[in-house]
Parts: structure tokens; sequence; C-alpha cells
């Protein structure tokens, strides 16, 4: 691999089902990189066949392509953007100082956000105090506080979830009363591609995924993180998936009301995932679109840009 490129990180993105971890780990393989994955789910142990952790799809032929950033937490633990931004800097600085141009994949908008924009973050301690003033208080109060404080808020779904919205309070007080400083922000130059399909075969594409989850036992891994301790208001939390199929399980829908419902629910994450992408486009970010996660448009891109020799 090249160390004489103007690129430094190579980025496949895509909605939930596009092919992007397929694309990535193929051209990881041919090319010696690694993979940095951009996924808020991924990066849980335990958590595999709901947030699509095929390990052995980092594979090419026999080989395992390394990657970063996966099964690194309990599901009990938290993780947030700021701990994604910093170890993505860690992984980021390893696989550059052994001449590796990475490929970060994913499909978290807010994560790779914060890597092609450079987010300045820092880290904010729990207020034991704050969050017993607010736990009563009704979300769409704390919304409109956490708006009138921080009114560029980056991510708008902490206000659809009360403890993630006490969360970003917490944060947005602290931020207020402690500027960060400007923090150490490697130089990124990255190429960005993004997968797309029409949107009826991507709708297809998801669906029949969702199917096959169910047939590996996406059921029985919900019920295993039950009973290992996760409770059902922290799967919740973990949304899609793992909400859904948490309901069924306590007995508050049937299995073809979970399925339908579910089915919906992906459509429309997919759909909220292609906006977050366009606008990332309006906010500078230039992606190369590939149409039907075509390989060789992505290769020829690649060769066009001398980013290998």
């Amino acid at each position: 691999m090249t160390l004489h490129s103007k690129y430094n990180l190579i980025v496949i993105l895509g909605p939930t089902a596009s092919g992007k971890t397929h694309l990535a780990v193929r051209l990881a393989g041919e090319t010696g990189s690694e993979i940095i994955s951009a996924d808020s789910r991924q990066v849980f142990r335990g958590m595999d066949i709901g947030t699509g952790k095929d390990l052995d799809e980092f594979k090419v032929e026999g080989k395992e392509v390394p990657a970063h950033l996966i099964d690194i937490m309990e599901p009990g633990e938290d993780f947030s953007v700021y701990n994604f931004q910093k170890g993505f800097y860690a992984a980021f600085h390893e696989t550059r100082e052994r001449g590796i141009i990475p490929i970060l994949v994913g499909g978290t908008g807010l994560y790779l956000d914060a890597v092609l924009r450079g987010y300045s973050m820092q880290e904010v301690p729990i207020n034991e105090g704050l969050r017993r003033e607010f736990e009563g208080e009704n979300i769409a109060n704390i919304a409109d506080l956490l708006k009138a404080i921080n009114p560029a808020l980056h991510n708008t779904t902490d206000l659809l979830d009360k403890n993630r919205a006490i969360r970003a309070l917490e944060i947005a007080l602290f931020e207020k009363e402690h500027p960060p400083d400007d923090p150490h922000i490697p130089h990124i130059s990255p190429i960005v591609f993004g997968i797309r399909w029409e949107r009826k075969v991507l709708r297809e594409r998801i669906t029949k995924r969702l199917k096959e989850r169910l047939e590996k036992g996406l059921i029985e891994e919900v019920e295993r993180l039950h009973k290992e301790g996760i409770s059902w208001e922290r799967l919740d939390y973990f949304g899609l998936e793992y909400r859904f199929i948490g309901h069924y399980l306590q007995g508050l829908s049937d299995k073809n009301e979970m399925f339908s419902r579910l089915n919906t629910a992906i459509h429309q994450f997919a759909k909220r995932q292609e906006t977050w992408f366009r606008r990332m486009e309006r906010h500078g970010i230039k992606i190369h679109w590939i149409e039907n996660a075509d390989y060789g448009r992505l290769k020829e891109i690649l060769d066009g840009e001398r980013v290998f020799s």
C-alpha cells in the first residue's frame, strides 16, 4: 500500500443492509488494509446477530482481516460518540504508524461525522445531582432546555429517549462551564464512498436480511442477553431489533406483529441514515456514490485517485 497517497483514510458508508461491510472487507483483504468499525452497537460483546456482526465476514480466502472497535465493551457499559472518537484516533494512529491506510466502515452517521468533521469533544463526568433533579421532569421540557443551551445539537435522537436527553443535558451544561481545549486531532485526508441502492431493492434486502437473522437465532440472542442481566430497559435503549424483540418476549406483541413493526422500523431507520448522509454532503463532505455496491466501480475510483501503489 502506498505511503504517498494524498488520502490517509478510506471511508465506506451506507444504510443498513447496503453491503458496505462486504465491500470494505474485500478491499482490505486485497490491499492489506484493516477495518475500523463505525457502528454504535457492534462495540458490544454478545450482541452479534442483531447488530449484523458476522465475524466470518471478516475473512478473505480464509485469511482474517483485522478489525478495530468491535467487541470491546460489555452490553451494560456505556459507549458514547466521545468514546468512539477516542478509540478511532487510537486505531488510526496505530495503523498509520504501520504504513496502512485504514478503512472506516459503518452507518452510524454521528460517529462518521465526528471523525470527518473533527468534533471537538471532551470526557464529561456523571452529575448525580442533575440526574436526580431531572428524573421526574417531562422529556419535552428537558429537550427544550437542551436545545436552548445547544441550538447546534448534533444528535437529535437524544431527544427521543429520556435517559439520553438527560445525559445530553449533562454534557451541554458541563461544556458550557468548561469550554474544551483544542484537542490534538490528527490530520485526516479521507476519500469517502457511499453505497446506494434503488429504494425498492434496499427494502427487499432489509426484509430478506431480517428473516435470515431471525432464522439464525436473533430472538434467542435477545432472550440470552436478558437472562445474563441486561434489563428490558437497557435492551430498549439499543433500539430496533433489541427493542421490538424485547417487547415480544415480554408478551407485549405477538410474533407476526413484532416482525411487521420491526421490519417497518428498520426501513425508516435506513431512510434516516440516508438523510444524515445527505446532510454530511451539505456540510462539505464529498461522497463518491457507488450504485448497487459495485466493487469494480469502487476500485476504479481508487485506482484513478492513485490511492494504492
